[in-house]
Parts: C-alpha cells; sequence; structure tokens
C-alpha cells in the first residue's frame, strides 16, 4: 500500500483533533466536516479500503465499536447518526486507508448524494 495522508497522521507527523486513540485505531475530527460532528476512525494497520479488510481478526468489530463509544461521548447516541465507508473514487474515497465517517449532530438526509 502507498503512503497516505492517514499513515503520516498515525505516525504524528500530521496533527489532528484527536477524540480516540489505542493500539488499533485514531480518531479524530474530519477536516472537512459534512455534519456537527464529523469524525473519522480508522485502523492503525495499513488497510486500502473495504474490499481489502481482513475479516475474522476483528479490526472491523473494532472500529465499530469505538464508532459507537465516540457517538455516545459526542452525544449524538440518543437522537442518532450515520456510520459510512466509502470504497474507490466512484464511491468517495478520497484517502486510500479504510476508515469510517461517523456523521451526526443534525437530522441526516437520504439519499447522500
Amino acid at each position: 500500500m502507498a503512503e497516505t495522508l492517514f499513515s503520516r497522521i498515525i505516525r504524528g507527523e500530521i496533527p489532528c483533533d484527536k477524540v480516540y486513540e489505542d493500539e488499533r485505531a485514531l480518531a479524530f475530527r474530519d477536516i472537512n466536516p459534512q455534519a456537527p460532528v464529523h469524525v473519522l476512525v480508522i485502523p492503525k494497520e495499513e488497510i486500502e479500503d473495504i474490499s481489502q479488510a481482513p475479516f475474522g481478526n476483528g479490526i472491523l468489530d473494532h472500529l465499530f465499536k469505538v464508532a459507537i463509544r465516540i457517538a455516545e461521548q459526542e452525544g449524538i447516541s440518543e437522537g442518532g447518526y450515520r456510520l459510512v465507508i466509502n470504497k474507490g473514487p466512484n464511491g468517495g474515497q478520497s484517502v486510500d486507508h479504510l476508515h469510517i465517517h461517523l456523521l451526526g449532530g443534525r437530522r441526516l438526509t437520504w439519499p447522500p448524494g
């Protein structure tokens, strides 16, 4: 996998507005938020996209648990929120490193775009 912006954020070379970190995941506020709460949850393991995710090692479970925990921390659990994983350029993926968008804090419309 090629070096990405997220690789540099994980290593601490580029600052981020961190909301959570553990040995497997990092979560930080999106620099171009699409909702009052817009947090990216990423694995520290380099995984290009959802199709490359290693099923069975628990990383996807962990990322979703982290997203749910952050939604609770941010006070958006009760009203609801959206979790989004984009895949490829046509799916809206702009960084080739698996990430979950946690969006909330307002009523989200459908279809998304």
